[in-house]
């Protein structure tokens, strides 16, 4: 639901519907909509960061590359519905239910720090605050200045890389590729 329609659109009467229950069920379990979103973004965010944490290992091991963070952080705000979540829960004023998602990207960074490097947080800053503009506002500002669509991923990539080389990982620059 929130994929198809958007973050309005998971109301308790609507998910109670989905899955065969009443609205006051959902209303016993959840409170409000409000709450229901609130679960919905932590649950989407733990699953995020796993993939996420799994991306910066692989790529830290040489499996995989910066790039996969980059696309899979991405994704996640555009395609999976992260972006228009976050932003719905700020214009309608439930800026408490963010706090999970912020706990949780904090705690990956926290466990990330052996893999991360000494710039992971800025980085993890930028490339979030990236996808989520991108996620916004991408498509619409890339056609306006003539720039391809992948534009912020590539950039936000060869922003890593250079984070990732400032730490020594010379195999950063296949990030650059894009994929």
């Amino acid at each position: 639901m929130l994929i198809a329609a958007g973050p309005q659109a998971v109301t308790l009467k609507a998910v109670a519907g989905q899955i065969g229950r009443t609205h006051a069920n959902l209303l016993h379990h959840f409170g409000s909509a409000a709450e229901l979103q609130a679960d919905l973004a932590r649950y989407l965010t733990a699953m995020i960061c796993a993939r996420i944490r799994d991306a910066v290992i692989a790529s830290r091991s040489g499996v995989g590359s910066p790039r996969d963070v980059v696309d899979l952080t991405f994704d996640a705000f555009a395609h999976e519905g992260a972006g228009a979540l976050a932003s719905w829960m700020l214009v309608t004023g439930n800026t408490t239910a963010l706090d999970p998602i912020v706990e949780t990207i904090h705690d990956l960074v926290l466990e990330l720090d052996e893999f991360g490097g000494a710039h992971c947080r800025e980085s993890t800053l930028a490339l979030t605050l990236m996808a989520l503009g991108d996620a916004l506002l991408g498509a619409p500002l890339s056609r306006a200045l003539e720039l391809p669509r992948a534009a912020a991923r590539d950039h936000a990539a060869r922003i890593l890389c250079e984070a990732l080389q400032r730490d020594g990982d010379s195999s950063a620059r296949e990030a650059l590729l894009p994929r």
